[in-house]
């Protein structure tokens, strides 16, 4: 699979996924002003300590960037460090408790079937926008409260804020990625104005869901802002359903092409798990993930100052030899895989067990309702963004 990347059009910058290693795990761009961090233990470490590398990204962007913009920090959970992050994270952490989950399996097997016979009806099968993307927006904006019937609306505005495909630069700005920017702050303005009528609409009329959740919680005895409520909830919107997205796509797309592991899935389903596990380290769904340093630190032989923009490539770092044997091969039975995919640390995904059990309930259900399932020779269409690896269209035929 590493020689099709440029046939699939994944984007240049993931060089891991062409054969690739980094020259060193840890190193500067002056093109745009970041530090990149590739290796394993390196990313480890970062995310395993926030008190140096602050998810607090946003505070280290310019004006010229943010354009007014610093009301994103208010109540985005993944912008925060403790102890904020850990007050706010267990607003909704019982929404995502095993037992929650768990009880979720008949409600995501109903929704793969009926997506299913809608697709099988019409004779064709594209499967990002059968399957892949109505899954888990339908499961998740169940559990927020907003109607699943509007998620044309949400991927409108979620692909319109991952289509730029060039380099992000902090010292070199550019027109197409000013336009990028604006393109980005008018979706997300449209999303946070959607959601915040929703909010509003629960102070007067609450409901058993995790919107009028949000609206309703105390932290240290006071209301959450209605900015504050919408950003959390546009986390979770967005958050949870592009994962399970690109995770159901990717895997299908490892497995098409490792027909022998396909194979053995199909024969014994206890195998599938494991698939979906090594399509989260082979191809991460969220390429990178950013970190600020609050002090100056050493970090894989480099020395970075404080204040300082890095991208953690955790799908690099899960392509790195140092820890996984074999990292250019896909491997459905490695065991064991320690990939951050998911992250690590306190950010660890709040949804990583909800995107794991969609995954291997659609999957199970896919596999077995078309035993010649193959993915048309036409090929995949990838996202272009750099910090995502995953499908958006993926043309699947049906039968031989």
């Amino acid at each position: 699979m590493t020689n099709v990347a440029d046939t699939w059009g994944i984007n240049a910058q993931q060089f891991w996924l062409r054969g690739q290693r980094p020259e060193e795990p840890v190193r500067f761009d002056p093109e745009t002003g970041m530090w990149n961090v590739y290796g394993y233990p390196e990313t480890v470490r970062v995310l395993g300590d926030p008190a140096t590398f602050s998810s607090d990204t946003l505070r280290v962007l310019p004006d010229s960037v943010m354009r007014g913009n610093k009301q994103m920090r208010e109540g985005n959970l993944v912008q925060m460090d403790e102890p904020d992050h850990k007050k706010l994270r267990r607003l909704v952490s019982e929404a995502f408790t095993p037992k929650v989950v768990a009880d979720l399996e008949p409600r995501i097997a109903a929704l793969t079937h009926e997506l299913l016979d809608a697709a099988a009806q019409r004779g064709r099968l594209e499967l990002v926008a059968d399957l892949a993307y109505p899954l888990p927006v339908i499961v998740i904006a169940e559990l927020l409260g907003v109607p699943s019937s509007d998620r044309d609306l949400f991927k409108q505005w979620v692909d319109k804020m991952l289509e730029y495909s060039g380099q992000f630069s902090l010292v070199k700005q550019s027109a197409e990625q000013d336009r990028a920017i604006e393109i980005v702050f008018e979706q997300r303005r449209q999303l946070t104005e959607y959601l915040a009528a929703h909010a509003t609409e629960r102070m007067q009329r609450p409901r058993e869901d995790l919107l009028t959740k949000l609206v309703k919680a105390e932290v240290d005895g006071e209301r959450l802002t209605t900015n504050e409520v919408v950003n959390f909830a546009t986390v979770l919107l967005i958050a949870g359903h592009i994962t399970t997205t690109m995770l159901l796509g990717n895997t299908v797309l490892c497995l098409d092409a490792h027909r022998e592991h396909m194979a053995r899935i199909r024969a014994d389903r206890r195998r599938l798990p494991g698939a979906i596990e090594e399509s989260l380290r082979f191809l991460s769904p969220f390429a990178a993930v950013g970190r600020a340093t609050t002090v100056e630190t050493e970090l894989g032989g480099a020395r970075i100052p404080a204040d300082k923009l890095l991208m953690v490539w955790i799908a690099a770092a899960n392509r790195d030899e140092r820890q996984f044997a074999r990292p250019d091969e896909y491997d459905p039975t490695r065991d064991p895989n320690p990939h951050v995919a998911f992250g690590r640390g306190i950010h660890f995904c709040l949804g990583a067990p909800l995107a794991r059990l969609e995954g291997r309930v659609a999957l199970d259900i896919l596999l077995e309702r078309f035993p010649e399932l193959r993915v048309d020779p036409a090929g995949p269409e990838f996202i272009p963004s750099p910090n995502m690896t995953g499908v958006r269209k993926l043309p699947l035929l049906l039968a031989s």
